[in-house]
């Protein structure tokens, strides 16, 4: 990834090099990144995988959900949530977690019809059925098409990388008019789950974000500058997001 919009990751139509990795060497990427893949080994080899227990995930996603809708605005306990309460934004985060999961086969094979999908369980009921899941605008559908044809291709950078530029860039690319920042969250936590690095998906990425909403906007509104600069900007912010979110797992209280 260098310079401008148009041979960064933000262009990705061009399919030249492999942006991904680009992305991860520019100033402080490598070790901020290596330091948060050791803390997140560090967690799940503690626990053992094995031994980790389809609750852990339950409330993993519990939890992401009730900190992706408090980012929208919707402000409910994860407890609250799960019983019902909350408005249509929290429920149709709430939706969507218990779904995401069984995306991982799709987006492995087919990133755009996952995505597609994850719009659809996020947007249902609050735009027309006929806009589910489908770009709003002719160049935001370019340009979501340009990366999932890159992330479908073999890659060299580290998969906490690729998860947090999939995300900045769903999330600014303007292909959906409604719901983009849940879609983004919700691809950053898939692709955790399909890349290894969290295979039980015990992780609470949403709650990173959540943690510091200002931090979150700024370092996104960074990263559409398309430069270098606004680029490591949102990766330095998203290894931290990533450290706070295995601050968040329901393993750490088991330690």
């Amino acid at each position: 990834m260098v310079g401008t919009r148009a041979d960064s990751v933000n262009g990705m139509s061009h399919g030249a090099g492999d942006p991904f990795a680009e992305a991860g060497q520019l100033q402080g990427v490598p070790s901020a990144f290596a330091g948060t893949r050791d803390g997140i080994d560090l967690l799940l080899r503690d626990r053992g995988l094995r031994k980790i227990s389809p609750d852990a995930t339950a409330r993993s996603l519990l939890w992401g959900a009730a900190a992706t809708a408090a980012l929208e605005g919707s402000h409910v306990e994860p407890d609250d949530l799960a019983a019902g309460a909350g408005d249509p934004i929290a429920r149709a985060a709430l939706r969507l977690s218990t779904e995401l999961l069984s995306l991982v086969p799709t987006w492995r094979t087919a990133p755009l019809q996952a995505i597609a999908r994850i719009h659809a369980l996020a947007a249902a009921g609050s735009v027309e059925d006929a806009a589910l899941g489908q770009p709003s605008n002719p160049a935001g559908a370019e340009r979501l098409g340009a990366f999932a044809r890159q992330v479908g291709r073999p890659t060299s950078a580290p998969a906490l990388v690729v998860a947090a530029l999939a995300h900045a860039e769903i999330a600014t690319c303007g292909a959906f008019s409604s719901h983009a920042g849940v879609v983004a969250r919700a691809v950053e936590r898939l692709i955790l789950v399909e890349r290894a690095v969290d295979p039980a998906s015990v992780l609470v990425p949403e709650a990173g974000h959540a943690e510091d909403p200002e931090a979150y906007r700024s370092a996104l509104s960074a990263y559409v500058l398309g430069d270098e600069t606004g680029v490591a900007q949102w990766l330095r912010y998203a290894s931290m997001a990533f450290n706070r979110a295995v601050e968040a797992s329901p393993l750490v209280s088991l330690r």
